[in-house]
C-alpha cells in the first residue's frame, strides 16, 4: 500500500494505491470511499482488490477540504437530473484515477469501479464514462436512471434488505439495466443493513443491535464481484 499523487483537472489528488504480487499486467480498479473518507476500512478494501489480482487506486475525494468537497458530492448525487451534472468535481477525480491506472504500463487497459454508499453512487454515476465493469455497494443515486446510466458498463451491485433509505433502488437499477440490455448481477441481502460490508468505529456496539458489519454477506458480495470482474475485465478475445 502506498500514497500516490494523481493528476486531476482540479489539481493534484492524493490516493491510496496497491499492486498485486508479480509482474502483471493486470486490470485496474478504482475504489471510491464512503462518507467517512479514506481510513483503515477503505485500506482493507484496496488491499483485498490488489490481493485478488487487480491494480487498485482509491482517490481521496475530500482532499480539497471536507466541507467544500461534501457540498460538491451532494450536488453531484442528489441534484443530478441528467448527464450535464455528471461532470462534477468528484466525477472528474474518479475519472482521473481511472486514467492513472490506464497510463500504468502494468495495467491491461481494462478498468472497473467499486464504491461504498456515497462511493457506490459515484460508481454508478461514472460507470458509463469508460469503465468496463462497476460494483456499487448500497449506492444512492437520485434522478432519472435512464438518463444518468445511458451507456453504462456491466454492473454487479449489492444492497441490504434492512435499508429504508434505498427502498426500491435495487428494482429500479435492475429494470434500467435490463431495458438497456446490459449484463448485471443485482443482489439484496436479507437480514442486513446499510453499510454491511464496512467496518465503522463503534461497529461492535452496532452488531449487538443487529446492525453493522455482516461477515457472511460481505464475503458473498466480494465473491460475486470478483467472479463478475474476472469475466468482464478479461482481455477481449
Amino acid at each position: 500500500m502506498e500514497t500516490v499523487q494523481l493528476s486531476a483537472p482540479d489539481g493534484p489528488l492524493p490516493a491510496l494505491a496497491a499492486r498485486p504480487a508479480g509482474t502483471g499486467p493486470w486490470p485496474g480498479v478504482v475504489v471510491v470511499h464512503d462518507v467517512l473518507g479514506l481510513g483503515p476500512d477503505l485500506e482493507r478494501h484496496v488491499a483485498r482488490v490488489a490481493e485478488h489480482g487487480y491494480l487498485a487506486v482509491a482517490p481521496d475525494l475530500f482532499s480539497r477540504g471536507r466541507v467544500r468537497c461534501m457540498r460538491a458530492v451532494m450536488r453531484a448525487l442528489w441534484f443530478t437530473g441528467g448527464k450535464s451534472d455528471a461532470d462534477a468535481v468528484p466525477v472528474r477525480d474518479i475519472l482521473a484515477a481511472r486514467d492513472h491506472l490506464v497510463s500504468d504500463p502494468a495495467c491491461t487497459g481494462r478498468t472497473a469501479v467499486i464504491g461504498f454508499c456515497m462511493g457506490g453512487g459515484f460508481a454508478l454515476l461514472t460507470a458509463p464514462r469508460g469503465f468496463d465493469a462497476a460494483a456499487p455497494f448500497y449506492p444512492g443515486l437520485y434522478g432519472d436512471y435512464r438518463a444518468l446510466l445511458d451507456g453504462i458498463c456491466p454492473v454487479v451491485a449489492s444492497y441490504a434488505r434492512l435499508d429504508p433509505s434505498l427502498a426500491g433502488a435495487p428494482a429500479k437499477l435492475e429494470r434500467t439495466l435490463t431495458e438497456f440490455g446490459v449484463a448485471h448481477d443485482i443482489k439484496t441481502y436479507p437480514g442486513v443493513t446499510h453499510g454491511f460490508a464496512n467496518t465503522f468505529p463503534g461497529d461492535r456496539l452496532l452488531r449487538v443491535t443487529g446492525l453493522g458489519h455482516d461477515a457472511e454477506a460481505t464475503e458473498d458480495a466480494w465473491r460475486r464481484i470478483f467472479a463478475f470482474f474476472d469475466t468482464h475485465l478479461a482481455p477481449p478475445r
